[in-house]
């Protein structure tokens, strides 16, 4: 037996840490929806120009993806338990300050906090969720990753429904804000006190078969990412669909994922963790696919939805996976899976945006498919890999 084993047999999981697992994963779902309605007020008030908006929420991707690594870090020294309860409080207190901040430099200060917290929950959080699934014996992964989507929901629509009654933007931060503390505090407790025994570093570069989880993982988020970032885009630009339906195609994607997610685990259960992720990047390809080829409003929404269905279980699977690897700790390999995958989605739609300026915006869903249909081999190497 492992020493990491040994490390884990300490910890004792139940259905309440089950349930913490899966809020842990909603707290920061519902944080973000709650900043995103914030930002066209913002804007107003501030009287600022998109070029100026775009860079304030670039602070957000680039400092999570440079603190994702030191999120490990403090995982391992502090454990997962404190590290997610300090940043769940701090995102629920941060959001009341985002309501009220006086200029430009303050929410660039802000948002860059922003980004630190969303880094170090989403390593934290990842890893407990390892662990919680590993010791619980049974797949859960998927479910917890549609927590975030059902956080997202909650907070949009909660926060729609205070505006709509008249609440200031600031009044609605404070009720977000206890509602993030009171989960903190509820389910806070049920969070693992998990601390990696390995002597490892654990900002340590991936290697070994993490290296391939890692370009899989980019690879989805990079779908993911692009098709929030440039699925409206495309739909205007290519089938000249009206501005007012381009973000439909987002929309459904999401129903979809969050639909998926939901269900994953018995879907999983049901085909088997290599057909899951095999099945999943060939119907992400083949929305791609369709998407392209369809020029029907209606029926190129199918695309948009085999998308949502394809990728929803690729990612949470291959956090599972994690636990049957001897390359790296789980808790190293948690977060560079993490890390890479972050790339996908904060470089990768800049990239894309570079490359539809040369060959055009056409060129770039084709890409995506290739990439898919990329996925599709090197998953299958990856599987064989592990047996």
């Amino acid at each position: 037996m492992s020493l990491e084993d040994k490390e884990l047999m300490q910890f004792k999981v139940g259905k309440k840490e089950q349930y913490a697992a899966r809020m842990a994963f909603f707290i920061p779902g519902f944080a973000i929806s709650t900043w995103a309605p914030m930002i066209p007020m913002i804007k107003e008030r501030l009287h600022i120009e998109a070029d100026i908006l775009g860079l304030l929420l670039l602070c957000i991707g680039i400092s999570a993806f440079i603190v994702i690594p030191i999120g490990g870090l403090l995982g391992k020294k502090f454990g997962c338990k404190k590290v997610m309860v300090t940043t769940g409080s701090l995102f629920a207190i941060v959001l009341v300050a985002l309501s009220c901040l006086p200029n430009v430099w303050s929410y660039a200060i802000c948002l860059i906090l922003v980004g630190a917290i969303m880094g170090c929950t989403e390593v934290c959080m990842n890893i407990n969720a390892v662990v919680v699934e590993k010791l619980s014996q049974k797949r859960m992964m998927s479910s917890m990753h549609g927590f975030w989507s059902v956080g997202c929901f909650c907070s949009a629509g909660l926060f729609n429904i205070l505006a709509k009654m008249g609440l200031d933007v600031f009044f609605i931060a404070i009720i977000h804000c206890l509602i993030i503390l009171a989960i903190v505090i509820f389910f806070g407790r049920y969070f693992l006190d998990y601390k990696s025994a390995n002597s490892e570093s654990a900002i340590a570069i991936p290697k070994g078969i993490v290296v391939l989880f890692g370009i899989l993982a980019c690879v989805s988020f990079l779908g993911e990412g692009a098709i929030m970032d440039w699925g409206g885009v495309f739909l205007a630009e290519v089938k000249d669909v009206e501005l007012s339906l381009a973000g439909v195609g987002y929309a459904v994607f999401s129903v979809a994922m969050l639909i998926m997610r939901l269900i994953g685990d018995k879907v999983v259960q049901f085909l088997g963790e290599e057909k899951a992720v095999v099945l999943g990047s060939s119907l992400a390809g083949l929305g791609f696919l369709w998407i392209i080829i369809i020029d029907n409003f209606y029926l190129m929404l199918v695309g948009f939805i085999l998308l949502g269905l394809g990728a929803a279980n690729i990612v949470p699977v291959l956090y599972s996976l994690l636990q049957y690897q001897k390359d790296m700790p789980i808790n190293v390999a948690v977060t560079a899976v993490t890390c890479m995958g972050y790339t996908g989605v904060i470089l990768g739609p800049a990239i894309l945006g570079f490359i539809a300026q040369g060959i055009g915006i056409i060129s770039v869903f084709y890409l995506l498919m290739i990439l898919f249909i990329v996925q599709v081999v090197m998953a299958k190497y990856v599987f064989n890999r592990l047996k």
